[in-house]
């Protein structure tokens, strides 16, 4: 490892300016001991809260910080792979800009790429400040999506994670509308490990994906079980040949003269049927808007402005 060796970090954030300041000196003293130069690249998602001015001020003070301005609010995912498209780095590591990803971590990361992983992804051991039903219905869609999926997908691993130059370039190859990244992240392969750590409470500033079902939260779920598994649409088969099972026993059971009162098998039967329908339609039709947002070609981001770097207008 020589001084030569740098070290992207990319932030896909919108409304972080409570923060900003003391993520960046944080981060710079988990790098002050390591032998390598760094970039901060913010990916800001059309914040309307002071964040640029505060980035623009601490750039000056600071000429590794490099901003990329959205066109408009993409989400985080996109603002990610635009960040990674544009980093430099021999290593690249993405993380929160909100704190409750510390980059006290960083260094243990740098250490696990240096003995020969190309993707070191995390494992949150606790997270603090968030309430225990929460935390139980997350822990639930983690283990879902890692059931459903023949990929190892670990459970409790986030966005914070360092890829190697060759596994940057691998996953920004993938084209995908909808990207489920800590997903994709394992999809590429290479030699893989972990840090665990524990994920702090929200600094300041509210979150991006507030309530225990926020629409992100839940959009975050289709995509882990949409982008890795088939299971949904074999359990239409599942469903549909248990309805018609249960159909034929009831009507056989009729057919013999059991009681039932008048007309209340008939409609039961009518609602299990109807039921199995919209469900088995709403799963396919989650697979369907998925190709068409491949096919339709738009591209996943259009960047305004950058600032220290040279960026493409989209991608």
């Amino acid at each position: 490892m020589t001084p030569t060796t740098l070290l992207s970090i990319v932030y896909s954030f919108r409304n972080e300016a409570d923060v900003l300041a003391e993520l960046i000196l944080r981060v710079d003293a988990a790098l002050s001991g390591q032998s390598l130069d760094y970039e901060l690249i913010f990916v800001n998602d059309d914040s309307d809260d002071g964040s640029l001015d505060l980035l623009l001020a601490e750039r000056a003070k600071n000429p590794r910080i490099k901003i990329i301005n959205m066109s408009r609010c993409f989400g985080f995912a996109e603002c990610l792979k635009a960040g990674l498209a544009h980093a430099s780095g021999d290593a690249v590591i993405s993380m929160d800009a909100d704190l409750q990803d510390p980059p006290e971590v960083i260094p243990d990361m740098l250490d696990k790429w240096r003995n020969g992983a190309e993707v070191v992804y995390t494992v949150r051991e606790r997270r603090e400040g968030e309430p225990a039903f929460r935390m139980f219905v997350t822990n639930i869609a983690y283990n879902i999506i890692r059931r459903s999926s023949r990929l190892h997908l670990p459970v409790n691993s986030g966005d914070f994670r360092l890829m190697s130059r060759r596994a940057v370039k691998e996953f920004l190859r993938l084209s995908e509308t909808i990207p489920y990244s800590r997903g994709l992240a394992m999809w590429i392969g290479f030699r893989r490990a972990s840090v665990s750590y524990v994920r702090a409470a929200r600094r300041a500033g509210e979150s991006h994906f507030p309530g225990t079902f926020s629409f992100g939260a839940l959009q975050s779920f289709v995509a882990g079980i949409t982008s890795f598994s088939m299971v949904p649409l074999f359990f239409i088969l599942v469903v549909g040949l248990m309805a018609a099972m249960v159909s034929v026993v009831g009507l056989v059971v009729v057919l013999l003269g059991a009681a039932f009162p008048e007309g209340s098998a008939m409609v039961l039967f009518m609602v299990l049927l109807w039921g199995s329908l919209m469900a088995s339609l709403g799963i396919v039709a989650v697979y369907i808007s998925r190709i068409y947002s491949d096919v339709r070609g738009r591209p996943a981001y259009i960047i305004k402005d950058s600032i220290g770097l040279d960026a493409k207008s989209e991608s």
